[in-house]
């Protein structure tokens, strides 16, 4: 195959890429948005293995056939509940792809400098137009040059340093993205501590290691070696490591999204090096939207954009306010009797919808109350859950109606003229102190004000503070009552009790 197909095709799928990301931010166009994306990433694939430099059929085969395979297994065990982590270990794969793909990058431009002083031609070429340029082409041919050997075999000692400054960004922000997502995945797993943690020193060994890392640019530059190279990638590895570990578990959500950008910064990255179109598109189009939505997502959250990208959430100016009072809890029967009064009902679903996997019965719920006449709507916050859009994925997987699924900034002003608001799993999303505690780990955050409605029920595990740790004036108010139990079996209940 020619250069003129693979870039054709690449075209095509740059294109199908688009249309997936901007399919995706509406509920009623992402199945098909998913498809675009999955024929955009066939036809790449299928591009890069007949395009030019194309060989190792055997290995390809089997490196694919068995990447399906882990697919299909993965897709098979893993539960919506387990979607953030599975996420965040994807995340993990593509940076330490890119890792890899850039220490190849390093390792070809030795092996193409030793091959062409071996046959006494210049390494890198002196300019472009040099008069052995014919006889380079020879040698490059005879020793077997092929793909990104053979580009790198033809630059110019200006080409051949950008080309090192590529590859040590790809590694750089793989490496952070690697480990960081590792850290992700565990927090979101609960093998990790979701509080914030940092080493003692803080914030300056994240910097001690990135100006560490600058000066191994340098060195790199200078002597093309594989040691400051090493260097760099241990620091990289560090700051990711820290950064996270640095992030207290209410943040997740936008660390899951910033984590897909740094993967397509990578992936840009490691583009440019290998002279790759579509991975600098694609890497680009992932990079840019992911940072997109953080910003978003962080403008939610009330939180600086800038210290989501240093590491700097989870820290507090104070201690938290003490909350007075006691959780009043309430049986089935209690709950069947203020809805069968009610004429509006909110329901806000949370991460404890997810892990009970009750969004089946809420939606059986939201129709029977719906079929009585009252009004149904639900209230989704930008970070409920442990990833963007969490919940609007779990009620979609429902079949609850879009269109009583509404954001927050379309329903907050409601909730006083509310009846009854039902809370599924959900902390920080719905906690007061957001707005009544300087001293609160989410002070400032935009929440929704369901204390203002007649009623809220909150159903929940137990009287634990939940994933966040943080405690939640909202369960000891006047007008909030707790219906304890495990989601999916307490709304199965109340859907008996309401006949």
């Amino acid at each position: 195959m020619d250069f003129g197909f693979t870039t054709a095709a690449y075209v095509v799928a740059a294109v199908l890429f688009i249309l997936s990301l901007g399919g995706l931010s509406g509920q009623e166009s992402a199945k098909r948005a998913v498809w675009y994306g999955i024929v955009g990433m066939a036809l790449a694939v299928v591009a890069t293995l007949v395009g030019p430099g194309s060989g190792f059929w055997l290995l390809s085969l089997i490196l694919i056939a068995a990447g399906g395979a882990c697919g299909v297994y993965v897709a098979q065990r893993v539960q919506m509940t387990e979607m953030p982590q599975l996420v965040a270990a994807m995340h993990s794969l593509v940076g330490l792809a890119a890792v890899f793909v850039g220490y190849n990058a390093h390792i070809e431009i030795g092996r193409v400098a030793a091959i062409m002083a071996d046959n006494g031609i210049p390494f890198p070429v002196p300019h472009e137009g040099y008069a052995g340029e014919l006889a380079l082409r020879y040698h490059a041919v005879e020793e077997g040059f092929r793909g990104f050997a053979a580009i790198v075999a033809h630059k110019t000692g200006v080409e051949i340093n950008i080309l090192r400054v590529e590859l040590f960004l790809g590694v750089f922000i793989g490496a952070v993205t690697f480990t960081g997502s590792v850290i992700a995945y565990g927090k979101l797993a609960g093998r990790v501590t979701s509080a914030a943690t940092k080493l003692p020193g803080g914030h300056l060994l994240n910097a001690a290691a990135a100006a560490l890392s600058v000066l191994c640019l340098i060195w790199y530059l200078s002597s093309g070696g594989f040691f400051p190279l090493f260097i760099m990638t241990l620091c990289a590895l560090f700051i990711g490591y820290h950064l996270i570990m640095g992030i207290g578990g209410a943040d997740m959500p936008v660390v899951v999204s910033m984590l897909n950008s740094y993967s397509g910064w990578a992936a840009a990255a490691i583009g440019f090096s290998l002279g790759n179109d579509l991975l600098i598109v694609v890497g680009a189009l992932v990079g840019s939207s992911g940072a997109i939505l953080s910003y978003i997502m962080c403008k939610a959250m009330n939180r600086s954009f800038v210290s989501v990208i240093l590491g700097g959430f989870g820290s507090t100016g104070g201690p938290a306010m003490e909350v007075e009072g006691e959780q009043v809890a309430i049986d089935v029967d209690g709950v069947a009797q203020a809805l069968e009064e009610a004429d509006s009902v909110i329901i806000v679903p949370g991460y404890g919808m997810a892990v009970a996997q009750a969004q089946q019965n809420v939606a059986e719920l939201t129709r029977k109350l719906r079929g009585q006449g009252k009004e149904v709507r639900f209230a989704i916050h930008p970070v409920a859950g442990r990833l963007p859009g969490h919940m609007n994925v779990l009620l979609a997987e429902a079949k609850v109606p879009y269109d009583i699924v509404l954001e927050m900034d379309e329903i907050n002003d409601d909730f006083p003229d509310t009846d009854v608001v039902i809370v599924i799993g959900s902390n920080d999303i719905v906690n007061p102190a957001a707005q009544d505690d300087p001293n609160s780990p989410i002070a400032g955050m935009p929440v929704l004000e369901v204390w203002k409605a007649k009623t809220v029920f909150v159903s929940k595990r137990g009287q634990g503070t939940g994933y966040s740790g943080i405690e939640n004036p909202l369960f000891y108010k006047d007008n909030t009552r707790m219906y304890y139990g495990d989601a999916k079996d307490s709304i199965g209940a109340l859907l008996n009790k309401l006949g």
